[in-house]
């Protein structure tokens, strides 16, 4: 989901969110998850015909998708459905499928539809956690049934949920319990985002269930997983990030070095603590030794 920093570009447009999800928004972020409302739900850009032809213009590395009738927990990646991305989302009521269409602002429409969404919350995120970075845009498109697994992202994320419904259950950000502080470095350091799952964790998590209209805040790396209702669903998550969610990946990639000399690290501190010291570190490291961005930092 990584993409190089931009910085943000104004854009008016109508509004999407209401004045009362924009308020719920402004009390809530940037670490309490919380449900909103939008207006998006029929939008030509984001129905099933658009959707297969513009996955079949997006570079491969754009696209990502596999069997949909997952566990919640499972180790590494899940392997490819062997369908053409064009068919398994066209036939997504039948192919047992689940994709993602990643960096879809790549495409001049897609774009400026992220760019009229997040600037309706831009004064909210700003107040809150400085300059907003990195504006993304991904779209999920699900059989019946579907299963999301077990993971996190390191990006604030607002999914709306734009045709059938689903649940997303989620963890505490930041809580060792349900992503040990080796996983978050791992990640950092170039491993996969799925997370270790125990079934003691589910009474523990939060359920969203989303419909068509519905929208949920995911906080940066707040574990999570889906499960997908009894009909297709078509999701478009919005994300972006600021200089604190960049230094916190920055202290988690200096915790691994930590850790690999034989030092047990302290892990950073939820927002709004500072984690800068060892964010430079970690990029004085990088410099020293030409170590590649791992994911998550710039």
């Amino acid at each position: 989901m990584n993409a190089p920093t931009h910085h943000w570009e104004a854009k008016s447009a109508p509004c999407t969110f209401g004045p009362d999800s924009r308020d719920s928004f402004g009390r809530h972020y940037p670490e309490q998850p919380h449900t909103l409302r939008h207006g998006l739900d029929r939008h030509p850009l984001l129905e099933i015909g658009a959707l297969a032809d513009l996955a079949e213009q997006l570079p491969e590395t754009s696209v990502e998708y596999n069997r949909g009738d997952l566990p919640i927990g499972i180790d590494g990646k899940p392997e490819a459905t062997g369908l053409a991305i064009g068919d398994t989302i066209r036939r997504v009521h039948e192919t047992n499928s689940w994709a993602a269409l990643k960096n879809v602002e790549q495409v001049p429409a897609y774009r400026a539809l992220l760019t009229d969404l997040l600037g309706e919350l831009r004064a909210e995120i700003e107040a809150a956690t400085g300059e907003l970075l990195t504006p993304q845009a991904f779209i999920f498109i699900s059989s019946p049934n579907a299963v999301t697994p077990y993971h996190f992202d390191p990006e604030y994320n607002i999914l709306l949920q734009i045709a059938g419904s689903k649940v997303m259950t989620q963890f505490p950000a930041g809580d060792p319990r349900f992503a040990p502080d080796a996983m978050h470095e791992s990640y950092h350091m170039g491993g996969p985002r799925e997370l270790r799952w125990d079934d003691a964790f589910a009474e523990e998590g939060t359920r969203f269930a989303l419909g068509s209209g519905d929208a949920l805040y995911v906080p940066v790396m707040a574990p999570h997983f889906v499960e997908n209702g009894p009909e297709s669903s078509i999701s478009l998550s919005i994300t972006w990030r600021s200089e604190w969610s960049y230094a916190e990946a920055g202290a988690r990639c200096f915790n691994a070095l930590l850790r690999r000399a034989g030092i047990v690290p302290k892990p950073p501190r939820r927002w709004p603590g500072d984690n800068r010291p060892k964010d430079i570190g970690f990029r004085a490291y990088r410099r020293v030794f030409g170590a590649p961005a791992p994911h998550g930092h710039p």
